[in-house]
Parts: structure tokens; C-alpha cells; sequence
């Protein structure tokens, strides 16, 4: 019961937050070059907005903010509300065909109630227009979606149980891939789609994880004692940047916490840090935000006033 109570108070927080009157919160928009860990602020603004993914030509950014997504170019330009439809209750779990030319959402739907949330999960041409369903179950999070663009993965709670799924983005054949205690989440392919990244609260810390797309081979790749989230592998198929908590946070992910991003090398299996330890949490780096070439990640910081 713990496990998804927390993660229901976590991941519907993108709403939360906003509900919550954060009058002094400045979020900064953040590009980080993972060599030589110089970043560039290209957007702070005195408002609340998540989980940047990078568009696959390089030219701009989504971010998602008060249930819209929001374009950004790689300078900071405010480029408008992606028209998503029906869809205006978005959170922060969106994100790109490997193509580029779709976009995959996390909808709200206020039709449904479950202690897990609304969510399903919708795709829609990346200009904008209407939605189609993908899953009917919910609560379904995305997360992921293989390089020839058929599958996606997701964190979903069936049952009372949170686990890894997957399903074809025609069919909508859900496929379960995790079945352990305690919370798993944040699955994403690797880009030569031998691997599906997660994190899971199996051992009673959070940490990264790896397996086949077919669920076989789950291996523990982080063992330190930080809370270790969100998995996101880069173009060269061995760069795996994640987020880390300082602090354990009994498997949830909540905002406005001190964590900082971290590099794992899956070949040489040394971890370094990105950053120095920031204000963030949910939010900072929810969904896959590597640039095209993997020269940068982009992730957003919080700064809270009060």
C-alpha cells in the first residue's frame, strides 16, 4: 500500500504543485554539457514548469507547465502551447518518437478516479493535433519508446501493484515486464534497443536497474546511498544519466528536495557526478532529455524564495 500512495502523491505533484500558491518559485531551464559540466540557463522564469525532453533534430525543447506542453528553442525562445486537444491536463511524463515526428503524452483524464491517478497515454503528430489513445488502462505513466517506434514503455499500477509495462503503440497489447515488491518506474530503451532502463524500490532504496525488452536479465546497476531515479541512456548506448536524491526518500520522488545528476558508464561502471547538488526533484529530469549528438542533457532547477 506504502509504495503506490507514495507514488500517487509524486507523480500527479505536477498539478499539485500548481494548486499549491509558490508565489516566490523561480524555475531556470538548464543545459548542461556533460564533458565539461558547463551550463547555460536559456529560460527562468517566476513560474512552475517540468521535465524537458529534447526534440530529435536539435532545435528545441518541450517542457510541460499548468497541464499544456510548451516549445522552447535551444535559445531560450518562447515558441507556444502545443495544441494537444482534449489533452490539457498533461504532466510531466511526455516525450518524442525516435523519428521525431511524434509525440507521446501523459493525460489526466477527469473522467477516471483511482488511487493511482488518471493518467493514460496518448500520441499525437509533434506539430499538434487530436490524440490517440494508446492505453486504456489506467493509471499508465510514460516513459519510453523503442528505436523503430512501435513500442512504449510505462510505469502502471494494476491491481495495487506498481510495475513496468509495456504495449504496441497500434495494438495496445499490454505487456507486463516486472512483478517484484515495491515500486518500479522510469523505463526507457536504450537507442540500439537491447535494453530497458528503469529504477525499482525492490531492496528498499531506490536504485537503477537494467533488463531485456522482454523483461529477462533484471540487473542492480547503482548500490550507493542515494535514493537513484529515472534512468535516461544516451546516443552512445553506455552513457546512463540519472537523478539522484541526497537523501532517502522512502520511495517517492517529491519536488524541492536536494539532489544532484549523475553519470553512469554501464561498460566501465564508474559514476560521476554532473552537477553540484541543487534544489529539484520532480520535475528536474522526469522523462528523456538527452541532445541528438549526447554532447548535452537538458534538466530544469528550482529556486524557491520563501
Amino acid at each position: 500500500m506504502k509504495y503506490f500512495y507514495l507514488l500517487f502523491l509524486c507523480t500527479i505533484c505536477s498539478f499539485s504543485v500548481h494548486s499549491q500558491v509558490l508565489k516566490n518559485l523561480e524555475s531556470e531551464l538548464v543545459l548542461l554539457n556533460v564533458k565539461t559540466g558547463k551550463e547555460k540557463v536559456i529560460l527562468r522564469e517566476k513560474r512552475h514548469f517540468e521535465a524537458p525532453n529534447w526534440s530529435r533534430d536539435g532545435k528545441f525543447l518541450i517542457i510541460n507547465s499548468d497541464g499544456k506542453l510548451e516549445k522552447v528553442s535551444v535559445k531560450g525562445e518562447k515558441l507556444g502551447i502545443i495544441d494537444t486537444g482534449f489533452a490539457d491536463r498533461c504532466n510531466n511524463d511526455h516525450g518524442l518518437s525516435y523519428d521525431g515526428k511524434w509525440l507521446i503524452i501523459s493525460h489526466n483524464d477527469s473522467r477516471f478516479t483511482s488511487p493511482g491517478g488518471s493518467s493514460r497515454i496518448f500520441i499525437l503528430p509533434v506539430s499538434g493535433g487530436i490524440p490517440r489513445l494508446v492505453t486504456a488502462n489506467y493509471p499508465s505513466y510514460w516513459h519510453g519508446i523503442s528505436p523503430d517506434n512501435q513500442w512504449i514503455t510505462y510505469c502502471a499500477m494494476r491491481n495495487g501493484q506498481w510495475d513496468v509495462y509495456k504495449t504496441h503503440v497500434i495494438t495496445d497489447k499490454e505487456v507486463r515486464l516486472t512483478d517484484t515488491d515495491g515500486l518500479d518506474d522510469g523505463p526507457e530503451y536504450s537507442y540500439d534497443g537491447r535494453w530497458i532502463y528503469f529504477n525499482s524500490h525492490r531492496t528498499g532504496r531506490m536504485h537503477i536497474y537494467r533488463m531485456r525488452p522482454d523483461g529477462s536479465n533484471q540487473t542492480q546497476l547503482t548500490f550507493d546511498e542515494y535514493d537513484n531515479w529515472f534512468p535516461h541512456p544516451g546516443p552512445d548506448n553506455k552513457s546512463i544519466a540519472y537523478i539522484a536524491y541526497i537523501e532517502d526518500q522512502k520511495g517517492g520522488h517529491p519536488f524541492g528536495k536536494n539532489v544532484k545528476l549523475r553519470l553512469l558508464d554501464t561498460e566501465s561502471k564508474i559514476i560521476r557526478d554532473l552537477t553540484p547538488v541543487f534544489y529539484g526533484g520532480q520535475g528536474t529530469i522526469n522523462v528523456h532529455s538527452w541532445s541528438p549528438d549526447g554532447s548535452r542533457i537538458a534538466f530544469v532547477r528550482y529556486t524557491d524564495n520563501d
